[in-house]
Parts: C-alpha cells; structure tokens; sequence
C-alpha cells in the first residue's frame, strides 16, 4: 500500500506506453518488502531538463532512461560512471544528496543474457543494427568480453562512422549500408545478431531492419537480442545449429 512515506521511482522516455516495467519493478519492490512506487512517465526530447529538475524536486530518489534521452541526458547530470563514460549514455540515474548520478547497466544485463544461453562472446563475430546508444553499450560489453570483430549495419554508414572510430582501438569495428548486397555476406559470417533499432518497438510493431534470413549461420548459436525492445516475430527467428 503506498503511503506519504512511500519513496519514487520511475521511466523516462517517449514513448514508454509500451513499457513493461511497472509491471516487472514493482512486484519485485512488494517482494523485497521495500517502499517504493515505480512508474513510467512520458518526456519528449524538448522537455528533457525540465523533466530531470521536476523528478529531483518532487524528491525521486532516481530513474530509468531509455530512447531517446540515453545520450542527451548526460549534460544534465552531475556524473556518470566508468561504464557511461565509455558506452557515452545513462540508462540509470541516482538521486542522492541532491546530485544525479548516471550509470549504465546495458552492457552487463545484455552479456548476461547471452551467458545464459550459453553464448560464450570471446572470439566470435558480431553484427549490430543501428548505431545509437543502445549500439554503444553492446559494443562495449562485446568488447570487455573479447569479441573478435564487428559491424555496424546501419541505414546511414556516414552518422555511423563517430561510433566505430571511438571503439576501434579496442577492436575490429566498421561500418556498412545494411541495404548493401556486401552486407549480406557479413550475415553469412555473423555468430551473433544484435538489432539495436526502435524498429519493431512501439508503435513501429511491423517493422524490420532488411534482414535476408537465408543468408544467416546456421552452423552455432544464433541469439537476436533487442536490449529491451523484443517484437515477437523476430524473436521466433532465434535459431540453434
């Protein structure tokens, strides 16, 4: 039962209506037997800051980020973490003691799904979908666990480009026009497949990215992973060798 006592937390991003979260944070809330509310509260782009102050005034004790406010929310913060600094975007801020705090935890829930798949990363070949910062936070994550080379497919190679360069001394990374037909052949190679795109998230639910399914591996594990923005077609393509 929720009371004056009872402490704030929430989701921002547009849209959120499709969000799941409520659903998940606050029965796991009930269950620690902790007294806090979380709810999902819809900010566009041009309301960013005036969001970030109005959820520190009315005394939130922190929030979720997700698209679009991953990256742009950093100018309003007091600090980030190691890992947002190098993924360049918050999906966590702390409220406390009146500084907000960004954090980023893509990057281990993403390498934790794959572990429980059994995927093991280290040495194997990788394309991500798109470019932005939920790009940024596999990159890194693939990166920290030895992946030996990736491509971002991506609609537009040249917005792309900032990406792959600030990662490339770390590993293999390039670009490419995912309509390309040379794009079809990095398919063929891939073990992994990440779609990091708003496509087949709400409300573009019919969507895709130009994926050709026969030119994909067959032979290892094969995981699509959506960071949080699964659609249930694409999901079915998972495949196992």
């Amino acid at each position: 039962m929720f009371t004056g006592k009872t402490k704030n937390l929430g989701l921002i991003g547009y849209p959120v209506e499709h969000s799941l979260s409520p659903v998940i944070q606050n029965p796991a809330i009930s269950a620690s037997g902790q007294d806090f509310a979380y709810i999902a509260m819809p900010v566009k782009e041009a309301e960013l800051e005036t969001a970030v102050s109005g959820l520190q005034a009315l005394g939130f004790c922190g929030f979720n980020v997700t698209i679009p406010h991953k990256v742009n929310i950093i100018k309003f913060l007091d600090a980030i973490d190691e890992n947002a600094k190098m993924i360049g975007a918050v999906n966590t801020v702390v409220i406390e003691d009146g500084k907000l705090t960004g954090h980023n935890t893509d990057s281990i829930g993403f390498i934790t799904g794959l572990e429980k798949k059994g995927f093991v990363v280290k040495g194997k070949k990788a394309v991500l979908l798109g470019a932005g910062g939920a790009a940024r936070a596999v990159v890194w994550g693939l990166i920290k666990n030895g992946i030996e080379s990736i491509v971002l497919g991506v609609r537009n190679p040249q917005k792309a480009q900032p990406l792959a360069a600030a990662f490339s001394s770390y590993a293999k990374i390039e670009v490419q026009d995912w309509a390309a037909h040379e794009f079809q052949d990095v398919l063929s190679e891939a073990d992994l497949l990440v779609n990091t795109t708003p496509l087949g998230m709400y409300p573009k639910t019919e969507a895709m990215p130009p994926i050709n399914w026969n030119y994909i591996k067959k032979k290892h594990l094969f995981t699509i992973l959506f960071t949080c923005r699964s659609k249930q077609n694409f999901c079915k393509r998972q495949k196992k060798g």
